[in-house]
Formats: C-alpha cells, structure tokens, sequence
C-alpha cells in the first residue's frame, strides 16, 4: 500500500504505512519477493484489502472517537461485529472510493473484563477527560497522522502490562500500541496467476522464511466459502516500558484476503470485474482467529 497522491486521505494513509513498514519486517521481505518474482513492480501496485485498528472501550475513547477520522473523510460505517470471547466489538467501514482500503476498528469492552485487568486500563486513561479527536484539525491530514502516533496515556509498567496480558492480549496490546496500525492486508486475488489463491500465496511465504498464524488453520474461511483469509505471525518487537524496563512484546503483521467473485457475477470477463462484483464485508469466525496473530500462542511457537 502506498499512495501518489497528495490528497488528503492519501497523506494519512501513506503517513500510517510508512512507520508501520518499518516496524514490521515482514513488509519489506515480502513486497521485495513479489517484485523479484514479477508479482508487482512497485509497493504502490499492492491492492490493499483493509487496515485495521484496535481501541479500548472507555470513555472518551473506543470506536465512536477513533471511526469520526475515517466518516469525515468519507468512509460509511456498515455492518457491526461481536467477539464474545474476546470481549470485543467491531465495525467496518467502507471507502469513499475502490481505491482505498476498507477500515476495521474494533475495541475491548473493558468493563466485562477481570476487575484487576479493566482497573488497570481505567487508571490509565481516567485522565482523558473528553474526546481528544476534539482538539485535532480533522481537514489537516498531517495532524491526523501526528495524532495517531501521539501517546494518549503514559507508558505502562511490565507489571501493569503482564497483568492485562493474563485477561486479554488484546488489551495489552493496546496499552503498550495505542492507536498503532494494526496491520495491513494484500488483495491476494488482485495478483497474477497463479498467485491469485491462498494456498499457492502461503507457499510462497513459507519459502521466505514467513511465519504464518495457523490459530483455526493457517486459512480462514467464511460460511459462505467466498472471503478466504490468512496472516503472519506478528514479530516480537523491543519494547521500553516504564522506568526503561526493555521487554519483547507482540508487534504488528501482515494480513492476506481473498475474496471471491459473486455467485450473480461469475459469467462477467476478468476485465470487466471490480470490488463490487466480489464478496465484501468481513466473517466473525475468520476475524477472530486473525486477532491472535498477535498473541502468545503464536508467537512462542517453536516451528
């Protein structure tokens, strides 16, 4: 994902990848093979399917302050989405256009969680005493991109931090990330053949030494068998939490979809088909074996 562009949602989208890129090596390894292989010529030639974004459900915060950047530039909010598990809910939102991503945001319901874990998140942000997309200039691009990297809490202690880890890795994760790009997703079946499936994809991978997320099975696939999806693992990143205490914690990765042509659109030429033609939205039971790229099973697997 890369955007020419200087528009507006350009600028964001371009000034969340560019960080992102760099903490995630998996980006890099993986764009340089598909040139090398002729998959594409540039970054900028990737489909991006979605990003995604994960918040915490407290006041001032969560989904209804994080989605207001994306519906101010033209993003519709559409189907909402239930982790009971997890705790979580979720929204997507569709672009203004089929150039740009689709947008996921979920968030944790920090109150269902075990009173020490959700006291923990609570004392972190009880401060935020109103909703901080207030003070920034929603038609300013580059203030948006400086406000999502910006921290909106202090650091966390490692034992704050171990102690949330025990309830939800989910929520871990956002008390040490904040707002960080969770990940970003490759249109596996915007690519040549026969690189256009998931599995010859994921062999692909293997062979660069890429770790995938194998929680429900390496591929996740929809009821309705037409959104197929896999992910890398999320590599262990260098973390400085409070009082300089450097621990490895869970990064961000790498997400792969495919999405299928439409039953009613399967007689159309290849050249005629666009995003609407295939199978849009996304699959609870698929969404919730992605969210564990980030966690401790997978990232301590020894294979």
């Amino acid at each position: 994902m890369k955007f020419t562009s200087t528009a507006p949602l350009d600028t964001i989208l371009n000034g969340l990848f560019r960080p992102y890129a760099l903490r995630v090596p998996d980006v890099s390894t993986i764009t340089s093979a598909m040139i090398t292989k002729g998959l594409i010529k540039c970054q900028s030639d990737i489909i991006n399917d979605h990003i995604a974004f994960r918040t915490l459900g407290v006041p001032n915060l969560g989904i209804a302050s994080l989605e207001r950047i994306f519906l101010h530039y033209g993003y519709t909010r559409q189907d909402k989405y239930f982790f009971d598990q997890k705790k979580l809910d979720a929204y997507w939102y569709k672009p203004p256009s089929d150039k740009y991503p689709r947008v996921f945001i979920s968030e944790l319901r920090v109150n269902e969680l075990l009173p020490q874990s959700s006291a923990i998140l609570k004392k972190y942000t009880k401060n935020i005493a109103y909703d901080p997309i207030d003070t920034v200039d929603l038609n300013n691009p580059n203030a948006i991109v400086d406000f999502l990297h910006h921290p909106l809490w202090a650091l966390p202690t490692w034992r704050d931090y171990t102690t949330v880890l025990e309830t939800s890795e989910y929520g871990a994760w956002v008390l040490y990330n904040r707002y960080y790009l969770n990940h970003y997703t490759i249109s596996v079946h915007a690519l040549p053949k026969p690189y256009n499936n998931l599995e010859k994809f994921n062999a692909f991978l293997k062979t660069l030494g890429i770790r995938l997320n194998n929680a429900g099975g390496e591929i996740k696939t929809s009821g309705d068998r037409l959104l197929r999806q896999s992910s890398t693992v999320a590599q262990l990143v260098t973390s400085t939490f409070a009082n300089g205490d450097n621990h490895e914690t869970a990064g961000s990765y790498v997400e792969f979809a495919e999405r299928a042509v439409l039953p009613e659109f399967i007689h159309l030429p290849k050249k005629e088909l666009s995003g609407n033609h295939r199978r849009d939205g996304f699959e609870v039971n698929n969404a919730n074996k992605i969210f564990e790229s980030t966690f401790q099973k997978q990232t301590t697997r020894n294979d």
